[in-house]
């Protein structure tokens, strides 16, 4: 079937119509015939703007990932909140589609959760983080980020005491009392996790080296 001489839908319709399927009916419903009935064109249609379904769901995962807002970024001894704000946005943006959780996790542009890595790098240094930490700080964040957000958005929504699934109190009472008395939800522990991260990066290599003054 021959293409249209001229568009009937924009790039961005294209994606938030993929979306909108994504989330109401789920991944596996999703096909090229669906969309373009969906948006009232013809298949062909599509292809003024993507070549493949492919190229829409990498063009689906990159909206997705940076629907959410980049935080004021200030240099200073506070850097690391920086980091937890970011991962924030990033995890609440990807918990609102948890559907495309998986296209997320074939499409996402590495480069997509932490802006350029340029301008990042060059914020730590700012802020007077040593550079042979910047790489683990910053590849650190990523894959602990978007693991921790990918992963819950696949299993689905919990609360303080289902973090973990199916927890028998007469086999496993250890995990069931800890799981009682835990008092943060899985945004709190979450949060924490990407801070604690941040600021033991900073401990280690503070530990590193005066363990190697004392030693010389």
């Amino acid at each position: 079937m021959p293409r249209p001489s001229q568009p009937l839908i924009s790039r961005s319709s294209v994606v938030a119509a993929s979306i909108e399927i994504i989330d109401s009916e789920g991944l596996d419903a999703f096909s090229l015939p669906k969309l373009a009935k969906h948006l009232g064109v013809r298949a062909p249609s599509l292809y003024h703007h993507f070549t493949d379904k492919s190229e829409i769901l990498a063009a689906v995962a990159r909206q997705i990932a940076g629907a959410g807002t980049i935080p004021r970024r200030k240099p200073g001894p506070d850097w690391p909140e920086f980091f937890v704000a970011l991962a924030l946005n990033f995890r609440r943006s990807i918990l609102r589609h948890r559907n495309a959780a998986p296209i997320l996790l074939q499409y996402l542009p590495r480069d997509l959760l932490i802006s350029t890595y340029e301008e990042t790098a060059r914020f730590l240094a700012d802020s007077g983080v040593p550079s042979h930490l910047h790489v683990q700080i910053l590849d650190g964040m990523e894959r602990l980020t978007l693991g921790a957000a990918l992963t819950e958005a696949m299993r689905g929504p919990s609360t303080r005491t289902t973090i973990f699934p199916n927890v028998d109190a007469a086999s496993q009472p250890v995990l069931a009392e800890a799981l009682a008395d835990n008092t943060m939800t899985s945004k709190q522990l979450f949060e924490e996790m990407v801070r604690s991260f941040l600021h033991g990066v900073v401990r280690n290599a503070d530990a590193t080296v005066d363990a190697a003054v004392v030693i010389a």
